[in-house]
Protein backbone atom coordinates (compact mmCIF):
# COMPACT_ATOMS: atom_id res chain seq x y z
CA UNK A 1 0.00 0.00 0.00
CA UNK A 2 0.77 3.43 -0.37
CA UNK A 3 0.57 6.97 1.37
CA UNK A 4 -1.42 9.26 -0.85
CA UNK A 5 -1.82 13.18 0.18
CA UNK A 6 -5.63 14.55 -0.76
CA UNK A 7 -7.66 17.99 -0.77
CA UNK A 8 -10.93 17.40 -0.58
CA UNK A 9 -14.20 20.01 0.50
CA UNK A 10 -17.24 18.96 2.34
CA UNK A 11 -21.23 19.83 1.53
CA UNK A 12 -20.85 22.82 3.21
CA UNK A 13 -17.57 23.70 1.75
CA UNK A 14 -15.40 23.33 4.62
CA UNK A 15 -11.66 22.38 3.25
CA UNK A 16 -10.31 19.13 4.24
CA UNK A 17 -6.63 17.53 4.18
CA UNK A 18 -4.70 14.49 5.10
CA UNK A 19 -3.21 11.29 4.12
CA UNK A 20 -4.42 8.19 3.24
CA UNK A 21 -3.00 4.68 3.00
CA UNK A 22 -4.44 3.25 -0.17
CA UNK A 23 -3.71 0.35 -3.07
CA UNK A 24 -4.31 3.07 -5.72
CA UNK A 25 -5.61 6.31 -6.12
CA UNK A 26 -8.93 5.81 -7.34
CA UNK A 27 -9.30 3.30 -3.71
CA UNK A 28 -8.65 7.15 -1.93
CA UNK A 29 -11.43 8.58 -4.20
CA UNK A 30 -13.88 6.12 -3.18
CA UNK A 31 -12.97 6.30 0.17
CA UNK A 32 -13.48 9.95 0.45
CA UNK A 33 -16.61 10.17 -1.63
CA UNK A 34 -17.75 7.68 0.92
CA UNK A 35 -16.97 10.07 4.12
CA UNK A 36 -19.56 12.57 2.04
CA UNK A 37 -15.89 14.36 0.46
CA UNK A 38 -15.58 16.29 -3.16
CA UNK A 39 -12.48 15.33 -3.91
CA UNK A 40 -10.12 18.17 -5.12
CA UNK A 41 -6.86 16.85 -5.69
CA UNK A 42 -5.24 13.35 -4.65
CA UNK A 43 -1.16 13.24 -5.10
CA UNK A 44 1.79 10.78 -4.06
CA UNK A 45 2.98 11.53 -0.62
CA UNK A 46 6.22 11.44 -1.79
CA UNK A 47 6.19 13.09 -5.47
CA UNK A 48 7.20 16.52 -4.57
CA UNK A 49 10.74 15.09 -3.84
CA UNK A 50 11.18 14.42 -7.43
CA UNK A 51 13.42 16.55 -10.01
CA UNK A 52 12.22 17.17 -12.94
CA UNK A 53 13.44 19.59 -16.00
CA UNK A 54 11.00 21.63 -17.63
CA UNK A 55 12.49 21.02 -20.94
CA UNK A 56 12.49 17.41 -20.65
CA UNK A 57 8.48 17.40 -20.68
CA UNK A 58 6.92 16.54 -23.50
CA UNK A 59 4.94 13.93 -25.00
CA UNK A 60 5.42 11.81 -27.70
CA UNK A 61 2.39 10.94 -30.49
CA UNK A 62 3.15 7.27 -29.27
CA UNK A 63 1.94 7.54 -26.52
CA UNK A 64 -0.47 9.86 -27.06
CA UNK A 65 -1.81 7.14 -29.52
CA UNK A 66 -1.68 4.90 -26.62
CA UNK A 67 -3.55 6.38 -24.33
CA UNK A 68 -6.64 7.58 -26.66
CA UNK A 69 -6.70 3.42 -27.24
CA UNK A 70 -6.49 2.80 -24.06
CA UNK A 71 -8.94 5.41 -22.80
CA UNK A 72 -11.37 4.23 -25.88
CA UNK A 73 -11.14 0.40 -24.84
CA UNK A 74 -11.92 1.15 -21.17
CA UNK A 75 -14.63 3.84 -22.03
CA UNK A 76 -16.32 0.93 -24.69
CA UNK A 77 -16.22 -2.36 -22.19
CA UNK A 78 -18.42 0.54 -19.77
CA UNK A 79 -16.25 2.33 -17.17
CA UNK A 80 -17.07 5.93 -16.58
CA UNK A 81 -14.43 8.08 -17.97
CA UNK A 82 -13.10 9.06 -14.38
CA UNK A 83 -12.81 6.01 -13.59
CA UNK A 84 -10.83 5.14 -16.85
CA UNK A 85 -8.98 8.63 -16.32
CA UNK A 86 -7.84 7.27 -12.82
CA UNK A 87 -6.76 4.15 -14.21
CA UNK A 88 -4.49 5.37 -17.24
CA UNK A 89 -3.19 7.48 -14.16
CA UNK A 90 -1.64 4.87 -12.30
CA UNK A 91 0.30 3.00 -15.35
CA UNK A 92 0.94 5.87 -17.66
CA UNK A 93 5.20 6.04 -17.40
CA UNK A 94 5.45 9.10 -18.99
CA UNK A 95 5.24 11.67 -16.36
CA UNK A 96 4.69 14.83 -18.26
CA UNK A 97 1.34 12.96 -19.87
CA UNK A 98 0.69 11.68 -16.42
CA UNK A 99 0.54 15.06 -14.64
CA UNK A 100 -1.75 15.83 -17.29
CA UNK A 101 -3.96 13.24 -16.87
CA UNK A 102 -4.38 14.11 -13.75
CA UNK A 103 -5.22 17.47 -14.29
CA UNK A 104 -7.40 16.22 -17.03
CA UNK A 105 -9.33 14.33 -14.20
CA UNK A 106 -9.37 16.92 -11.69
CA UNK A 107 -11.06 19.20 -13.95
CA UNK A 108 -13.88 16.26 -15.29
CA UNK A 109 -14.17 15.64 -10.99
CA UNK A 110 -15.52 19.30 -11.18
CA UNK A 111 -17.73 18.94 -13.96
CA UNK A 112 -15.66 19.77 -17.09
CA UNK A 113 -16.53 17.49 -20.12
CA UNK A 114 -13.81 15.46 -21.46
CA UNK A 115 -13.08 17.88 -24.44
CA UNK A 116 -12.72 21.18 -22.55
CA UNK A 117 -10.50 19.36 -19.59
CA UNK A 118 -8.40 18.24 -22.59
CA UNK A 119 -8.53 22.20 -24.10
CA UNK A 120 -6.56 23.50 -20.91
CA UNK A 121 -3.64 21.83 -22.43
CA UNK A 122 -3.03 22.61 -25.59
CA UNK A 123 0.72 21.69 -25.43
CA UNK A 124 -0.46 18.07 -25.09
CA UNK A 125 -3.54 17.72 -26.71
CA UNK A 126 -3.72 18.79 -30.44
CA UNK A 127 -7.16 21.16 -31.49
CA UNK A 128 -7.37 17.52 -33.41
CA UNK A 129 -7.60 15.32 -30.66
CA UNK A 130 -9.79 18.09 -28.63
CA UNK A 131 -12.14 18.34 -31.87
CA UNK A 132 -12.68 14.57 -32.44
CA UNK A 133 -13.08 14.31 -28.50
CA UNK A 134 -16.06 17.41 -28.46
CA UNK A 135 -17.78 15.33 -31.52
CA UNK A 136 -17.67 11.86 -29.85
CA UNK A 137 -19.58 13.47 -26.65
CA UNK A 138 -21.74 15.35 -28.75
CA UNK A 139 -22.76 11.95 -30.87
CA UNK A 140 -22.52 9.75 -27.97
CA UNK A 141 -19.88 7.77 -29.95
CA UNK A 142 -17.08 8.90 -27.69
CA UNK A 143 -14.70 5.61 -28.00
CA UNK A 144 -15.38 5.41 -31.16
CA UNK A 145 -13.98 9.20 -32.03
CA UNK A 146 -10.75 8.49 -29.31
CA UNK A 147 -9.54 5.48 -31.37
CA UNK A 148 -10.05 7.76 -34.49
CA UNK A 149 -7.49 9.64 -32.85
CA UNK A 150 -5.63 6.84 -31.96
CA UNK A 151 -4.87 5.30 -35.22
CA UNK A 152 -4.19 9.33 -36.87
CA UNK A 153 -1.51 9.52 -34.45
CA UNK A 154 -0.07 6.27 -35.12
CA UNK A 155 -0.03 6.80 -38.29
CA UNK A 156 1.71 10.19 -38.55
CA UNK A 157 4.19 9.05 -36.22
CA UNK A 158 4.75 6.28 -38.75
CA UNK A 159 5.26 8.45 -41.85
CA UNK A 160 7.37 11.13 -39.74
CA UNK A 161 9.40 7.51 -38.52
CA UNK A 162 9.67 6.66 -42.32
CA UNK A 163 11.69 9.91 -43.05
CA UNK A 164 14.14 10.31 -40.32
CA UNK A 165 15.11 6.75 -40.68
CA UNK A 166 15.76 7.05 -44.23
CA UNK A 167 17.79 10.05 -43.06
CA UNK A 168 19.61 8.80 -40.86
CA UNK A 169 22.40 6.93 -43.04
CA UNK A 170 23.29 10.39 -45.22
CA UNK A 171 23.10 12.61 -42.32
CA UNK A 172 25.50 10.24 -40.46
CA UNK A 173 27.76 10.01 -43.73
CA UNK A 174 27.42 14.03 -43.29
CA UNK A 175 28.91 14.41 -39.71
CA UNK A 176 31.67 11.42 -40.45
CA UNK A 177 32.88 13.13 -43.46
CA UNK A 178 33.30 16.77 -41.83
CA UNK A 179 34.77 15.29 -38.77
CA UNK A 180 37.37 13.74 -40.98
CA UNK A 181 37.86 16.67 -43.24
CA UNK A 182 38.47 18.95 -40.13
CA UNK A 183 41.15 16.38 -38.92
CA UNK A 184 43.06 16.83 -41.71
CA UNK A 185 42.88 20.20 -41.57
CA UNK A 186 43.61 20.89 -37.92
CA UNK A 187 46.18 18.05 -37.94
CA UNK A 188 47.73 16.69 -40.99
CA UNK A 189 47.85 20.02 -43.11
CA UNK A 190 50.45 21.86 -40.11
CA UNK A 191 52.63 19.16 -40.39
CA UNK A 192 53.20 19.65 -44.34
CA UNK A 193 53.61 22.92 -43.36
CA UNK A 194 56.34 22.92 -41.45
CA UNK A 195 57.97 20.70 -44.11
CA UNK A 196 57.14 23.27 -46.33
CA UNK A 197 58.67 25.96 -44.50
CA UNK A 198 62.37 23.97 -44.60
CA UNK A 199 62.44 24.17 -48.62
CA UNK A 200 61.18 28.13 -48.85
CA UNK A 201 60.02 29.50 -51.90
CA UNK A 202 56.48 30.16 -52.45
CA UNK A 203 53.22 27.83 -51.93
CA UNK A 204 51.22 26.94 -54.90
CA UNK A 205 47.32 28.32 -54.79
CA UNK A 206 45.72 25.25 -53.93
CA UNK A 207 48.35 25.19 -51.14
CA UNK A 208 47.68 28.46 -49.96
CA UNK A 209 43.95 28.01 -49.81
CA UNK A 210 44.76 24.63 -47.52
CA UNK A 211 47.02 26.47 -45.59
CA UNK A 212 44.69 29.67 -44.96
CA UNK A 213 41.75 26.79 -43.47
CA UNK A 214 43.96 25.37 -41.54
CA UNK A 215 45.04 28.32 -40.02
CA UNK A 216 41.50 29.35 -39.23
CA UNK A 217 40.45 25.50 -37.40
CA UNK A 218 43.24 25.93 -35.40
CA UNK A 219 43.63 29.37 -34.70
CA UNK A 220 40.19 30.87 -34.81
CA UNK A 221 37.68 27.67 -33.67
CA UNK A 222 35.77 29.14 -31.22
CA UNK A 223 34.57 32.22 -34.13
CA UNK A 224 33.40 29.15 -36.36
CA UNK A 225 31.46 28.03 -33.18
CA UNK A 226 30.27 31.35 -32.38
CA UNK A 227 29.33 32.17 -35.97
CA UNK A 228 27.90 28.75 -36.40
CA UNK A 229 25.82 29.18 -33.41
CA UNK A 230 24.30 32.59 -34.44
CA UNK A 231 23.61 31.29 -37.86
CA UNK A 232 21.33 28.51 -36.43
CA UNK A 233 19.75 31.12 -33.83
CA UNK A 234 19.07 33.40 -36.19
CA UNK A 235 17.91 30.77 -38.65
CA UNK A 236 15.17 29.17 -36.14
CA UNK A 237 13.83 33.02 -34.95
CA UNK A 238 13.18 33.88 -38.84
CA UNK A 239 11.66 30.03 -39.11
CA UNK A 240 9.19 30.63 -36.36
CA UNK A 241 8.54 34.58 -37.32
CA UNK A 242 5.36 34.96 -39.03
CA UNK A 243 6.79 36.19 -42.31
CA UNK A 244 9.69 33.73 -42.06
CA UNK A 245 7.62 30.36 -41.68
CA UNK A 246 6.02 31.68 -44.92
CA UNK A 247 9.05 31.97 -46.61
CA UNK A 248 10.35 28.68 -45.52
CA UNK A 249 7.49 26.39 -46.24
CA UNK A 250 7.45 27.53 -49.44
CA UNK A 251 11.21 27.40 -50.19
CA UNK A 252 10.72 23.51 -49.25
CA UNK A 253 7.87 23.11 -51.83
CA UNK A 254 10.82 24.73 -54.40
CA UNK A 255 13.80 22.05 -53.39
CA UNK A 256 15.50 20.30 -56.08
CA UNK A 257 15.89 16.73 -56.11
CA UNK A 258 12.55 15.22 -55.08
CA UNK A 259 13.05 16.50 -51.53
CA UNK A 260 10.45 19.58 -52.59
CA UNK A 261 8.51 16.77 -53.85
CA UNK A 262 8.40 14.69 -50.55
CA UNK A 263 7.23 17.85 -48.66
CA UNK A 264 4.59 18.39 -51.15
CA UNK A 265 3.69 14.39 -50.45
CA UNK A 266 3.59 14.54 -46.64
CA UNK A 267 1.47 17.72 -45.98
CA UNK A 268 -1.09 16.38 -48.66
CA UNK A 269 -0.87 13.19 -46.78
CA UNK A 270 -1.20 14.84 -43.28
CA UNK A 271 -4.38 16.93 -44.48
CA UNK A 272 -6.17 14.52 -45.97
CA UNK A 273 -6.05 12.23 -43.13
CA UNK A 274 -6.55 14.27 -40.72
CA UNK A 275 -9.76 15.97 -42.67
CA UNK A 276 -10.77 12.13 -43.19
CA UNK A 277 -11.12 11.58 -39.58
CA UNK A 278 -12.46 14.39 -38.55
CA UNK A 279 -15.31 14.15 -41.31
CA UNK A 280 -15.81 10.75 -40.16
CA UNK A 281 -15.78 11.57 -36.15
CA UNK A 282 -18.77 14.19 -37.06
CA UNK A 283 -17.25 17.42 -36.77
CA UNK A 284 -18.61 20.26 -38.63
CA UNK A 285 -17.27 20.60 -41.77
CA UNK A 286 -15.93 24.37 -41.64
CA UNK A 287 -14.68 23.50 -37.94
CA UNK A 288 -12.60 20.45 -39.52
CA UNK A 289 -11.13 22.58 -42.31
CA UNK A 290 -10.21 24.86 -39.90
CA UNK A 291 -8.36 22.37 -37.77
CA UNK A 292 -6.87 21.14 -41.09
CA UNK A 293 -5.53 24.44 -41.75
CA UNK A 294 -3.86 24.59 -38.21
CA UNK A 295 -2.41 21.23 -38.34
CA UNK A 296 -1.35 21.11 -42.07
CA UNK A 297 2.83 21.62 -40.91
CA UNK A 298 2.44 23.87 -43.85
CA UNK A 299 1.61 27.57 -45.05
CA UNK A 300 1.09 26.79 -48.63
CA UNK A 301 -1.95 24.26 -47.11
CA UNK A 302 -3.20 27.13 -44.58
CA UNK A 303 -3.69 29.36 -47.30
CA UNK A 304 -5.81 26.50 -49.49
CA UNK A 305 -8.12 26.29 -46.51
CA UNK A 306 -8.57 30.28 -46.13
CA UNK A 307 -9.77 29.82 -49.57
CA UNK A 308 -11.77 26.54 -48.41
CA UNK A 309 -13.47 27.97 -46.15
CA UNK A 310 -14.78 31.06 -47.67
CA UNK A 311 -15.65 28.84 -50.29
CA UNK A 312 -17.87 26.52 -48.19
CA UNK A 313 -18.98 29.67 -46.53
CA UNK A 314 -20.67 30.73 -49.97
CA UNK A 315 -22.08 27.64 -50.48
CA UNK A 316 -19.44 26.04 -52.93
CA UNK A 317 -17.50 23.27 -53.33
CA UNK A 318 -14.07 22.13 -51.69
CA UNK A 319 -13.13 20.79 -54.70
CA UNK A 320 -12.55 23.94 -56.55
CA UNK A 321 -10.65 26.23 -54.84
CA UNK A 322 -7.95 23.19 -53.95
CA UNK A 323 -7.42 23.13 -58.10
CA UNK A 324 -6.02 26.86 -57.88
CA UNK A 325 -3.69 26.03 -54.98
CA UNK A 326 -0.11 24.94 -56.50
CA UNK A 327 0.00 22.48 -53.33
CA UNK A 328 -2.49 20.33 -54.24
CA UNK A 329 -2.14 17.96 -57.06
CA UNK A 330 -4.64 17.38 -59.93
CA UNK A 331 -5.54 13.66 -58.94
CA UNK A 332 -6.44 14.99 -55.14
CA UNK A 333 -8.75 17.91 -56.38
CA UNK A 334 -10.64 15.44 -58.77
CA UNK A 335 -10.83 12.83 -55.95
CA UNK A 336 -12.24 15.68 -53.74
CA UNK A 337 -14.51 16.43 -55.79
CA UNK A 338 -16.01 12.70 -56.27
CA UNK A 339 -16.31 12.34 -52.83
CA UNK A 340 -18.38 15.51 -52.34
CA UNK A 341 -20.68 14.18 -55.25
CA UNK A 342 -21.17 10.53 -53.60
CA UNK A 343 -20.71 11.54 -50.48
CA UNK A 344 -18.22 9.42 -49.25
CA UNK A 345 -15.41 12.83 -48.46
CA UNK A 346 -13.96 10.80 -45.69
CA UNK A 347 -13.38 7.56 -47.35
CA UNK A 348 -12.36 8.93 -50.73
CA UNK A 349 -9.37 11.25 -48.45
CA UNK A 350 -8.63 8.21 -46.62
CA UNK A 351 -7.42 6.73 -50.24
CA UNK A 352 -5.87 9.54 -50.96
CA UNK A 353 -3.84 9.70 -47.77
CA UNK A 354 -2.56 6.14 -47.92
CA UNK A 355 -1.51 6.99 -51.91
CA UNK A 356 0.18 10.03 -50.70
CA UNK A 357 1.91 7.90 -47.57
CA UNK A 358 2.80 5.32 -50.42
CA UNK A 359 4.77 7.93 -52.63
CA UNK A 360 6.16 9.54 -49.62
CA UNK A 361 7.94 5.95 -49.17
CA UNK A 362 8.99 5.63 -52.71
CA UNK A 363 10.21 9.15 -52.76
CA UNK A 364 12.43 9.25 -50.18
CA UNK A 365 14.09 6.00 -50.92
CA UNK A 366 14.66 7.32 -53.90
CA UNK A 367 16.29 10.66 -52.48
CA UNK A 368 18.43 8.43 -50.44
CA UNK A 369 19.73 6.62 -53.58
CA UNK A 370 20.51 9.89 -55.29
CA UNK A 371 22.14 11.18 -51.96
CA UNK A 372 24.73 8.39 -51.81
CA UNK A 373 26.50 9.02 -54.93
CA UNK A 374 26.64 12.50 -54.42
CA UNK A 375 27.85 12.35 -51.01
CA UNK A 376 30.61 10.01 -51.77
CA UNK A 377 31.50 12.32 -54.99
CA UNK A 378 31.65 15.52 -52.58
CA UNK A 379 33.56 14.18 -49.91
CA UNK A 380 35.93 12.85 -52.37
CA UNK A 381 36.44 16.01 -54.51
CA UNK A 382 37.38 17.62 -51.03
CA UNK A 383 39.58 14.94 -49.94
CA UNK A 384 41.32 14.73 -53.09
CA UNK A 385 41.44 18.58 -53.14
CA UNK A 386 43.38 18.76 -49.27
CA UNK A 387 45.80 15.67 -50.65
CA UNK A 388 46.37 17.30 -54.14
CA UNK A 389 47.23 20.64 -52.49
CA UNK A 390 49.94 19.01 -49.93
CA UNK A 391 51.61 17.16 -52.46
CA UNK A 392 51.56 19.95 -54.94
CA UNK A 393 54.70 21.30 -53.35
CA UNK A 394 56.47 18.28 -53.00
CA UNK A 395 55.93 17.99 -56.78
CA UNK A 396 57.77 21.19 -57.28
CA UNK A 397 60.77 20.78 -55.15
CA UNK A 398 61.23 17.65 -57.17
CA UNK A 399 61.17 19.67 -60.26
CA UNK A 400 63.41 21.63 -58.99
CA UNK A 401 66.18 18.83 -58.35
CA UNK A 402 65.61 17.29 -61.59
Amino acid sequence: MSTYVFKAIDLTGGKARGEVEADSKQAVSDQLKSRGLIVLDISDKHSSKQIELSFMKRVKAGDLAVFSRQLATMISSGMSILRSLYVLEEQTENKFLKETIVAVRKDVEAGLSLSDSMARHPKVFSPLFIAMTQAGETGGVLEGSLMRVAEQLQKDAALRRQIKAAMVYPVMVIIFAVGVMMALVAFLVPVFVGVFAQFGGELPKLTQVSVFLSEAVTGYWWLMFLITGITIFSFLRWKKSTWGRKQWDHFRLRVPMKIGAIVQQVAVARWSRTLASLTAAGVPLLQALEITGKTGGNVAVEEAMDGVIASVKRGGTIAAPLAQAPVFPTMVTHMVGVGEETGALDAMLDRVAEFYEEQVEASVKALTSILEPIMIIVIGSIVGFIVISMYLPLFEVYNHIE
